[in-house]
């Protein structure tokens, strides 16, 4: 069984590494074409949304007592499992 402070890190790094690849497609939005740079910030936006929940949330597990991380970080998985699908299913539609 994975420790809070091992699935805190884990989560974290995975936070990281979505703002950068959102830096990533926002730089390639800017450099889109008039048509295609309206989808690209309208999916950027979608993102930002989705990864402040995901940000709420990782908050909200750094914050429960101990006694209580495992019964948040159940929550806390269906949502980021949803995030993880919806940031692939952009970031594939961005490098076509």
């Amino acid at each position: 069984m994975e420790d809070k402070n091992s699935y805190l890190q884990k989560l974290a790094q995975q936070l990281q590494d979505w703002d950068k690849e959102m830096d990533d497609l926002r730089l390639k939005a800017d450099q889109a074409k008039t048509g295609a740079k309206s989808e690209f910030k309208k999916q950027l936006d979608e993102l930002r949304a989705k990864k402040e929940v995901a940000q709420n949330k990782f908050d909200e597990l750094q914050r429960s007592g101990d006694e209580a991380w495992e019964e948040v970080k159940e929550g806390l998985e269906k949502s980021w499992n949803e995030l993880k699908v919806s940031f692939r299913s952009a970031f594939s539609k961005f490098k076509q």
